[in-house]
């Protein structure tokens, strides 16, 4: 219960944060999305086992901050949390491998269901542009910043959920 109730303060200091400071520090028209890589870190973590909880929670505060409709956060969060299950139990030796693969396919997943999204909606965006503007500077900077958030997220997981040592 304790692991839930800390992803409240967590995502909404991430999306302060991300809202107030990250996303005007743009790379191009792209910006580094912390709550997604904080959610994938904490899916990889292997004693986690409430990262749906955590992947909805950031979701619903992105929702919120967001100008965009409230479930396109949570369709690529959730995929992407699924992705991270099915591979934290498949390559569970290099987990930090796999935060560079799901930062990756989280990124490119956000970014695809944003644009579908925004050109279901009428907003025309030429596919070319979006993605040489905003879906690869915004995937260098999520990559950049891989490494560090889980090295980050890695530490808190392992303070709410210490190892238990049997004698």
């Amino acid at each position: 219960m304790i692991p839930v109730l800390a992803a409240f303060p967590v995502f909404a200091l991430l999306a302060i944060f991300q809202t107030a400071i990250v996303s005007r520090i743009p790379l191009l028209q792209g910006s580094a999305d912390l709550v997604l890589l904080v959610i994938i870190a904490w899916s990889l973590q292997e004693r986690v086992r409430t990262a749906w909880h955590w992947a909805l929670i950031g979701s619903a505060f992105i929702g919120l901050a967001s100008a965009l409709n409230f479930y396109i956060p949570l369709i690529g969060y959730l995929a992407t949390t699924a992705l991270a299950l099915l591979l934290r139990r498949r390559i569970w030796q290099t987990p930090l491998l796999a935060m560079f693969a799901l930062t990756l396919l989280g990124t490119l997943i956000s970014h695809i269901t944003t644009a579908l999204s925004l050109s279901l909606a009428g907003t025309p965006l030429p596919w070319l542009e979006t993605l040489e503007i905003i879906t690869l500077p915004s995937l260098f900077l999520n990559i950049l910043l891989a490494a560090p958030v889980y090295a980050i997220v890695r530490d808190f997981a392992g303070w709410l959920h210490p190892e238990i040592i049997q004698i």
